[in-house]
């Protein structure tokens, strides 16, 4: 099994203007697309903490959109981190 067909666990906490527009809602259709299962959860400091679980592959495409600039909003910074999937998720949430 090669890494784009590994199972993969994606944390990006999404820094910028992305409260109050649609941005959960947006990265939950985009996820639901990829077959990815998490969540999206607002922070109290603004951002967005975004967790998806997956193919690394699909995983990998959703970071992208997000940081595509093409996401409702405003994105300025995306810090990622990568772990191995835990399959402890089941659909994906807006939080």
């Amino acid at each position: 099994m090669g890494e784009s067909d590994e199972l993969a666990r994606l944390s990006a906490w999404v820094h910028g203007r992305v409260q109050g527009v649609g941005f959960r809602w947006w990265t939950r259709s985009r996820a639901l697309e990829l077959g990815l299962t998490g969540h999206a959860t607002n922070a109290r400091d603004g951002r967005v903490h975004v967790v998806a679980e997956g193919r690394h592959d699909d995983c990998a495409r959703l970071l992208e959109l997000l940081r595509s600039g093409d996401t409702p909003g405003r994105v300025t910074l995306v810090v990622e981190s990568w772990e191995p999937a835990r399959g402890d998720m089941t659909g994906f949430e807006e939080r």
